[in-house]
């Protein structure tokens, strides 16, 4: 299965989160993606203006596992929950002390908190936008705040297990990074679910408020007393700092759901055969036309003096052209990069892209279809049509690996990948844009609109013989990403 969410990242820049669930009873599973990207031809992107370097510097990917899935509840009161692991881990470091029961000690806390962030994250937006009966909303909130201080208190309370003479600094370190970055998450969710009732629940938010609100200035005061930095309204430099130490500790907590990834060109050895046979063939032609007209005229004419130059010019003729109708060939059975992503030494799978200009008529039928042009904008494409980019993923995963990766089930991979559109808004004009209206009996006046453009992704993912089609919008002025539509 392949499931994907696309969000706004910053103002120019759209992110895809792309899940690669694998099928366990398979042990290599194999996915594509393939996107294509409609863009207005006012925008001046094309193959000569838009190279796939250019394209490449734009696209930025991180590939991680998939976080365990838990919700509040069973991470606070289940039998089999990452407190089991997280416990052991805990014993484990005080009885036997080696760097192997450590590093298992620091895994165990970054994936209790990757855990326990998905799960504030997944009650949150259920408490928000899940729709629900008379009351159900307000229950929503109650069980929410018992959990997080549930989960809260029984993590800090196995400090008391490593809280022995002994044991290197880094070991309390580590939990302290854990406890920081759990709280942290909690008052940043907390304050999400705020904005998000007073938005969608005006009534839920009054009756509930003072009881999140008292959950934040716990956590607050908590990290006060043990040394840890918190925001204040008037004070620039320590929020400075506060934002940067709170970026760090989302890097480190979630450092080993990411996964190492190798980088290469794909189909060099291909390319190379194909080159070779395009200078061997060039090669071929010059000397039949030096062999024929030496035989005909002899050795040192003039005819042949001409023939020899003139085969020599169309020799290199023959060879770019032969190379140019290989590189076309080789571009439609291999792509332009090869990832390898591993897991310390073992190979979880590959990931290879592709990316090129293509014509409509090379686009398939469904994705033209599903385009869905207006009838003006499919008459105005006919003098200048829309230029079409295709975007070609090929995943493989090997199920087997993942499944031995640790004691959680790691369903598979997701593929975070961020896309900059700074380079399509540079031949935009200014946004601002003057319009005119009547304004009583015998008079007018000037109005702002906002130029806008559009560009549009239809995306085609397939596993396994299932074909899932997904088409976004994004509604673009020269000053950034204004909107994305899901249609």
């Amino acid at each position: 299965m392949i499931d994907i969410r696309v969000k706004l990242h910053d103002r120019y820049s759209v992110e895809f989160k792309v899940g690669y669930v694998v099928d366990r009873d398979r042990e290599e599973n194999e996915f594509r993606m393939d996107t294509w990207f409609f863009v207005p031809h006012s925008l001046g992107i094309s193959a000569s203006t838009y190279s796939k370097d250019d394209f490449y510097k734009d696209v930025r990917s991180n590939v991680r596992l998939i976080t365990p899935i838990y919700s509040l509840e069973e991470i606070a009161e289940g039998e089999w929950t990452p407190f089991v692991f997280l416990e052991d881990a805990f014993q484990h470091l005080v009885e036997e002390r080696t760097r192997e029961s450590i590093e298992t000690y620091e895994y165990q806390i970054k994936m209790f908190t990757s855990i326990f962030k998905s799960a504030l994250r997944g009650s949150v937006n259920k408490a928000i936008h899940h729709e629900v009966e008379v009351n159900e909303r307000e229950l929503m909130v109650g069980h929410y705040v018992a959990c997080v201080r549930i989960i809260a208190r029984r993590y800090r309370e196995l400090k008391k297990i490593v809280h022995v003479q002994g044991l290197p600094k880094e070991a309390l370190n580590y939990f302290s990074f854990g406890d920081e970055y759990l709280s942290n998450l909690i008052e940043f969710h907390t304050f999400r679910l705020l904005d998000g009732l007073k938005e969608f629940d005006v009534k839920c938010y009054e009756q509930e408020k003072e009881k999140l609100l008292e959950l934040v200035h716990e956590e607050i005061a908590y990290k006060k007393k043990h040394g840890y930095l918190v925001a204040e309204k008037d004070s620039r430099d320590q929020n400075r700092t506060v934002i940067y130490r709170r970026g760090i500790l989302k890097k480190y907590a979630e450092s080993d759901l990411f996964l190492k990834a190798s980088k290469k060109r794909d189909g060099v050895l291909v390319e190379q055969i194909y080159y070779s046979l395009a200078a061997g063939l060039s090669m071929i032609f010059a000397t039949v036309i030096a062999f024929s007209f030496q035989k005909k005229y002899g050795n040192f004419t003039m005819p042949l003096f001409v023939a020899l130059v003139v085969s020599y010019m169309l020799k290199d003729r023959i060879k770019e052209l032969m190379r140019f109708y290989f590189a076309h060939r080789l571009g439609k059975n291999y792509f332009d990069r090869k990832t390898k992503i591993s897991m310390g030494d073992k190979v979880v799978g590959q990931i290879k892209d592709g990316v090129d200009f293509i014509s409509e008529n090379k686009v398939p039928e469904e994705i033209i279809n599903r385009r869905a042009r207006t009838d003006l904008l499919a008459a105005d494409n006919r003098y200048a049509g829309e230029k079409i980019i295709l975007y070609r993923k090929w995943i493989q995963l090997d199920a087997e690996i993942l499944g031995e990766y640790s004691q959680y089930d790691i369903s598979g991979v997701n593929e975070i990948i961020r896309f900059d559109l700074g380079n399509f808004a540079r031949k935009m004009d200014e946004h601002a844009y003057e319009l005119y209206v009547p304004e009583g009996d015998s008079g007018y006046t000037a109005i702002k609109g906002e130029k806008i453009y559009y560009v549009n992704f239809l995306i085609q993912l397939r596993h396994e013989g299932n074909v899932d089609y997904r088409r976004f919008r994004l509604m673009i002025t020269r000053d950034g990403i204004r909107e994305i539509q899901n249609l």
